[in-house]
């Protein structure tokens, strides 16, 4: 997992491919892949992310396109975690939730 940007002028990227949208660092949501992304049939699904003692539920907002097996995550999300979003990358599991 990394640490992905996603209000305007953070990171350089745009809106959010899932809505054409920006978002808040304080919300639980993430990017994916492309392959994982699925075409966009993981929008606005929410996943679980786990990591050795802790995990998190998070919406998937947006394709991080030429990434490869990456889940790209707010900061809100590394803090639930309890990890400082600072420490660059972090090795999770991640899982779709199901209703």
């Amino acid at each position: 997992m990394t640490l992905n940007g996603f209000q305007k002028g953070e990171g350089g990227g745009g809106p959010a491919a899932c809505d054409g949208q920006y978002h808040s660092d304080d919300e639980s949501i993430v990017s994916l892949s492309s392959p994982w992304y699925y075409g966009g049939g993981r929008c606005g699904k929410l996943i679980a992310i786990s990591d050795d003692t802790n995990s998190v539920y998070a919406r998937v907002v947006d394709e991080c396109r030429g990434c490869d097996k990456e889940v790209g995550a707010s900061a809100n999300v590394w803090r639930s975690l309890k990890i400082d979003p600072s420490a660059g990358e972090l090795n999770i599991i991640w899982s779709d939730v199901y209703h």
